[in-house]
């Protein structure tokens, strides 16, 4: 994957967007063919895991936004995404909540990468109010960055064309003002 991080950010974006369509749209897919062998071997025993179960019982109740939010999660989305073709999730509720959460994450890996968000989600664990302070403060320093560049592009726009600072020769034509 290092030939991504070498790649400018939109197209970085575009090819981690194309892998994880195909990746997540292909654990839809084999888990939806599952649901007619699923009480044979190896499939049998995946449908009864912990995780797998866990995920289909959040996937039932709260359906496409959750498999749009695993994307943010580290270990939960191939299970989310396996759970919504597992419970025969109608393809018009979960295309979109792929195409949302694929972009999501194809931009945060392609941005501040998993590692970010895997050390805020421990220490959420360790510490649910410093992970939510630490996140205030990111919210706040993102507030102040826009606001104060807001600031500085309405004051440029309010402030007269300053006048050319350019020395003027004696024959130039622009020099003698009428």
């Amino acid at each position: 994957m290092e030939w991504v991080r070498s790649l400018p950010l939109l197209p970085a974006i575009g090819v981690l967007y194309l892998v994880i369509l195909c990746r997540a749209g292909a654990t839809y897919a084999i888990a939806r063919g599952a649901r007619s062998v699923a009480d044979r071997g190896r499939v049998a025993e995946l449908l009864a895991s912990p995780r797998v179960r866990r995920a289909t019982g959040i996937v039932n109740a709260w359906g496409a936004p959750v498999v749009a939010l695993s994307f943010l999660t580290v270990g939960f989305q191939t299970a989310a995404n396996a759970a919504a073709g597992l419970t025969g999730m109608p393809l018009r509720r979960y295309l979109p909540a792929l195409a949302i959460g694929g972009l999501a994450w194809a931009v945060v890996y392609a941005t501040i990468g998993l590692v970010a968000l895997a050390a805020w989600l421990e220490l959420f664990l360790r510490s649910p109010w410093a992970a939510v302070a630490v996140l205030a403060l990111i919210v706040v320093l993102v507030v102040v960055v826009v606001l104060s560049r807001r600031s500085r592009a309405r004051r440029r726009a309010q402030d007269p064309i300053p006048a050319d600072p350019r020395p003027r020769r004696s024959d130039d034509p622009s020099a003698h003002t009428p």
